[in-house]
């Protein structure tokens, strides 16, 4: 009866009860924003984390640079590269990133979803443009984690070369090894090694900055190189050579968006103190060494980085790049697992198997297809390109895009959300996109050289993306068609005699307004039919967490029937069954028993109409194969195995 039925909704906080017993367990974690302290352990270990892409680029930067330029240098060309360095590091992560990007986080959160999440934009709106560009963007950030471990531990190993000739021939085979093994062991999470990282790039980044005094104390004219002149008239003079060579400059800031992207592991301050007080300091200094080495008649072909050091340094000085290397492939796996989970959330990505490591780091996951396919991909590299010289033609032409696309993002939070007036955010938007199309365009002059391989693996996880979020928009109206009103389905369900069995039905339903077509099924084809019905709906919003007096919402739509709003940020995994039987013993004690109880799910079939057009049949028979192998709702919510029932339908698209 809808009349009678009164419509009661309020929200209920889940209490925390007790030490978590499980990392998923929903009513023992802080999903607050995190307050981040400020102390020397967190600045340390975000050494670990943040900065190993920037901290291992002196490894192949000037490798590539000496390529570029034909395998030489003069001193013009080294002081005028030093100076491209030095500036690229200053405008692009020093006032970029850590002044201007990392203040548009997502509740504490970044990377380039969750600045597309914080434009709070509709695919369906005007502005959809943008959306592609967050997306794209996202996309592009799985080629960089491919390609970094390929060319990180690589030019590492190669330092074996530079020991010893008759090793040098082993630098490949033994990076493909060391390549599988950091992969195999990803299932075993990060927590148990996590606390050696920093550490480890403490002596790494101390280690580059002495190798690089050891260079500047034999030239210190190379300091000169901070006057931006010689940038300029290095461009100017060389030309088109100039131009290419950017691309390979390019190579000193690719981790510029790890500074973002794990802004909410650490938070801002001891990213930026990490930064400006030791990681910038020493990637200065040992460029300026590298300088100082080729102004000395060094060969730039011959891997400068390791003729700072002396002979008798040599191996333990490639041991100790090879675990940065390692360390800096882990934080860009850690990443890529990440953005899996934002993106799976959001509704971009299908339902894949996470598994958390962690009982305390929430962001510590494990994501089994994505690791094995991005060690495939990587290992393939690795054969494939045999060294880091020819590998550096396949890198940067990945972030060099996701670099551009983030300037285009933050000019809409600049003027929609941080309401800056039109003439400073074009200005500040101007500076940086400048810069960033400067390098775009120099990257593009490796597509033949492998840069083709990040765009077309990003063009493939973005069609993949956005077919899925098309074909889940039309799975829900096709649903919407075939739903009822709550006050006809109440009507109907008064008036059934049928025996009423004394447990809960709870149906999980997209349908927030409307009585879902699975419960018309049920009602209408089984022969009893449950005492309560719940109506459970789980909602993914824009925010990495959610407070736990926002956590549940209740409304009574009539005397035995439910509905039920479980809401979670994009970096949680649900646990579906926890929150719900905590929250029934808060709120509906003795009108909701859930002992007993059988939990409903659609397991729906993919079936085309006949009158479809070409693009979308395609598209449908993606989504469809997507569809059918994606994770069930048991092992994304948490669910009971022995009390679900999956009842399958024909969806025609």
């Amino acid at each position: 009866m809808a009349g009678d039925a009164r419509d009661q909704r309020r929200h209920v906080v889940v209490a925390s009860k007790g030490p978590a017993k499980d990392a998923t367990d929903d009513a023992s974690v802080e999903y607050a924003p995190r307050p981040h302290r400020m102390n020397p352990a967190v600045v340390v270990t975000a050494l670990g984390v943040v900065f190993g892409d920037l901290g291992t680029s002196p490894l192949y930067t000037f490798k590539a640079i000496a390529q570029a330029t034909g395998g030489t240098l003069d001193r013009s060309a080294a002081l005028g590269s030093l100076s491209l360095i030095f500036w690229a590091l200053i405008i692009t992560i020093s006032v970029k990133y850590c002044w201007f990007v990392m203040r548009a986080d997502n509740h504490g959160e970044g990377g380039i979803l969750a600045l597309m999440a914080v434009t709070r934009l509709r695919w369906r709106g005007r502005k959809w443009p943008l959306i592609a560009c967050g997306l794209f963007g996202a996309a592009l950030l799985y080629g960089d984690g491919v390609i970094t471990p390929a060319i990180s531990v690589l030019s590492a190993l190669e330092g074996i070369g530079v020991a010893t000739n008759g090793l040098a021939d082993y630098a490949m085979p033994i990076a493909a090894v060391v390549l599988v093994g950091l992969f195999a062991v990803q299932s075993l999470g990060t927590e148990r090694v996590g606390s050696a990282f920093g550490p480890i790039m403490l002596i790494w980044f101390v280690t580059i900055a002495v190798l690089g005094i050891v260079g500047i104390v034999q030239h210190p004219a190379v300091l000169a190189a901070a006057n931006p002149v010689f940038a300029a008239e290095f461009l100017t003079e060389r030309g088109f050579i100039g131009f290419a060579m950017l691309g390979a400059v390019f190579l000193a800031i690719t981790g510029g968006e790890a500074l973002y992207a794990d802004m909410g592991q650490f938070g801002r301050s001891p990213i930026r103190l990490a930064w400006f007080g030791l990681v910038l300091p020493a990637l200065v200094l040992n460029y300026a060494g590298q300088t100082a080495l080729l102004l000395d008649g060094g060969d730039a072909a011959a891997n400068p980085f390791y003729h700072l050091a002396p002979t008798w340094a040599l191996y333990p000085l490639v041991a100790l790049s090879t675990l940065a290397t390692v360390i800096a492939s882990q934080a860009i796996i850690s990443g890529a697992f990440s953005l899996t989970r934002q993106a799976m959330q959001l509704g971009w990505f299908p339902g894949v198997e996470i598994r958390q490591t962690s009982r305390e780091e929430y962001g510590q996951i494990y994501v089994p297809a994505v690791n094995w396919t991005m060690m495939i991909l990587t290992v393939a590299l690795v054969v494939a390109f045999r060294n880091s010289d020819r590998l550096a033609g396949a890198y940067g032409t990945a972030v060099s895009t996701t670099m551009m696309l983030t300037t285009v993002l933050l000019y809409d939070v600049m003027r929609r959300i941080w309401h800056w007036p039109r003439w400073l955010a074009l200005l500040v938007f101007g500076a940086f996109m400048l810069v960033d199309v400067t390098f775009f365009s120099a990257n593009l002059l490796k597509i033949s050289e492998g840069g083709w391989i990040p765009l077309l693996l990003a063009a493939i996880v973005f069609i993949a993306m956005t077919t899925w979020h098309a074909g889940i928009d039309t799975m829900r109206r096709v649903q919407n068609r075939g739903s009822e009103s709550v006050p006809d389905f109440l009507r109907e369900i008064e008036k059934d005699r049928r025996t009423r069995v004394p447990r809960t039905a709870v149906f999980l339903t997209r349908l927030s307004r409307r009585v879902h077509p699975l419960i018309l099924q049920h009602v209408r084809q089984i022969g009893a039919i449950p005492q309560t019905f719940v109506a459970l709906t789980v909602k993914f919003v824009d925010r990495p967490r959610v407070r736990h007096e926002d956590r549940v919402e209740w409304q009574r739509l009539g005397p035995s029937f439910w509905h039920v709003t479980l809401r979670y940020g994009f970096f949680e995994n649900p646990a579906v069954a926890t929150t719900l039987a905590k929250a029934c013993e808060t709120f509906a004690a003795g009108q909701i028993s859930l002992e007993g109880s059988l939990y409903f799910v659609e397991r729906d079939e993919i079936a085309g109409r006949r009158n479809a057009s070409y693009w979308w049949r395609w598209r449908r028979a993606l989504f469809a194969f997507m569809f059918r192998n994606s994770a069930h709702a048991v092992d994304r919510f948490g669910l009971p195995a022995d009390s679900l029932v999956e009842i399958g339908r024909r969806i025609e698209m």
